[in-house]
């Protein structure tokens, strides 16, 4: 029971986070363009694509959430929440701005939990079968 539980949690949040960045993208004129101009050296800040990317991820976020297409939705968010941690990389080994940052004010703590985020993703992955609760799973055990 416990399983199934902490894989419905990761599901539901990771999935959720990707809602809510993608919606933030949507709505937030300019935000996604900011984000990767600082954080990723401004590769994707075309506003075009931010408009395309903040709607695949609000897509695949709900879809990771219901627990619907899992061989691709979990794929995809794993794509973006790993692949959204490695620019950050600085944040996980240097969280405090010791070592890593030429002024300390730029590393951000609340960068660090992203390598729990991406090992979520991962895990849910590696453990899609035993998510006994996700929708595709319960509509597969009707048929």
């Amino acid at each position: 029971m416990l399983a199934k539980i902490s894989l419905l949690i990761m599901r539901i949040g990771t999935g959720m986070l990707l809602v809510l960045w993608g919606g933030a993208r949507l709505l937030s004129d300019g935000m996604g363009t900011k984000l990767a101009e600082k954080y990723y050296g401004g590769v994707g800040a075309a506003s075009i694509f931010q408009l395309a990317f903040a709607t695949v991820e609000v897509v695949i976020g709900a879809l990771v959430v219901l627990g619907l297409l899992r061989k691709v939705s979990l794929i995809g968010a794993a794509v973006i929440l790993v692949g959204g941690a490695f620019p950050i990389w600085r944040h996980f080994l240097d969280p405090f701005g010791q070592y890593l940052f030429a002024n300390p004010e730029d590393a951000n703590l609340l960068f660090f939990p992203s390598i729990t985020v991406a090992g979520a993703a991962l895990a849910l992955i590696a453990f899609r079968e035993h998510d006994r609760w996700a929708l595709d799973n319960l509509i597969k055990r009707k048929d």
